[in-house]
C-alpha cells in the first residue's frame, strides 16, 4: 500500500489517499524507461553539427608546389585534411538521432516510472491546483512547501490557464496535463503535483494494459 500525501492550496497537510498496490508496476519495465528516455532525448538533438570534407572546402585546386626537389613531403592540394585549413576527415555531418520505440514499451515505461515515483512518495495532490490564481508567487509559495524548492511537474486533469501563468516564470516548475506527461518527466522531477482530476487520469493511464 503506498500512500500520496494531500495538500491545499495554501501548502498546507491535508490527508493521504491510498493507492493499492496491485495497482502498481514494479515488477517489469525498468529496460521498457531506459529505453523509451534514450529515444526521448536522442529525438530532441538537433543533428545539425556539420563539417566540410576536402571536395567541400573551397580553393586547392593548384598543385602548392613542386612534387620534387623541395625536401617537403609532397602535397597536391591545400585542402588536403593533414593541412590547416583543409578539409576534416569523418567529420559530423546532418543526420537524425530519432529512434523508434513501440506503443506497448513506452505504456510499459510510463506505467513503470509512475509507480515507482508514486511508492517514492514523489507524487502529491494539490486539492484545488486548477483554480490557483495566476501570478507567480502563487506557485512559488505552494512550490516551496510541498517540494522544498525541489523540480516540481504540476499536472493538472485540463489544460489551466491560470496554472500556466503562474508557472511561466518560477523555477524548477513545469506543467502539463495527465494525458501529455511522459516518462522523461517522470523521470526528470523528484516531485509531481496533480490535483485530483489529473490524478485519476494518470491512475487510469497506471491501469492499461496491466496485467492484473
Amino acid at each position: 500500500m503506498s500512500k500520496i500525501a494531500i495538500y491545499n492550496l495554501n501548502g498546507d497537510a491535508a490527508g493521504e489517499k491510498e493507492i493499492p498496490a496491485d495497482r502498481l508496476e514494479l515488477k517489469c519495465g525498468a529496460q521498457a524507461v531506459l529505453d523509451v528516455v534514450t529515444a526521448y532525448r536522442a529525438g530532441r538533438r538537433a543533428g545539425t553539427a556539420s563539417t566540410k570534407k576536402r571536395g567541400d572546402v573551397r580553393g586547392g585546386g593548384r598543385k602548392p608546389f613542386r612534387q620534387k626537389g623541395t625536401g617537403r613531403a609532397r602535397q597536391g592540394s591545400i585542402r588536403s585534411p593533414i593541412l590547416r585549413g583543409g578539409g576534416v576527415v569523418f567529420g559530423p555531418h546532418p543526420r537524425d538521432y530519432a529512434k523508434k520505440v513501440n506503443k506497448k514499451t513506452v505504456a510499459l515505461a510510463f506505467r513503470r516510472a509512475l509507480s515507482e515515483k508514486i511508492a517514492a512518495g514523489g507524487v502529491v495532490l494539490v486539492d484545488g491546483l486548477e483554480t490557483i490564481a495566476p501570478k507567480t508567487k502563487s506557485v512559488a509559495a505552494l512550490h516551496k512547501k510541498i517540494a522544498g524548492g525541489r523540480a516540481t511537474l504540476f499536472v493538472t486533469g485540463a489544460a489551466s490557464k491560470n496554472l500556466n501563468l503562474a508557472a511561466r516564470n518560477a523555477a524548477k516548475v513545469e506543467t502539463t496535463t495527465a494525458a501529455q506527461a511522459n516518462v522523461y518527466q517522470m523521470e526528470r522531477y523528484p516531485v509531481v503535483a496533480v490535483d485530483a482530476a489529473g490524478l485519476e487520469q494518470l491512475l487510469g493511464r497506471l491501469a492499461e494494459g496491466s496485467r492484473a
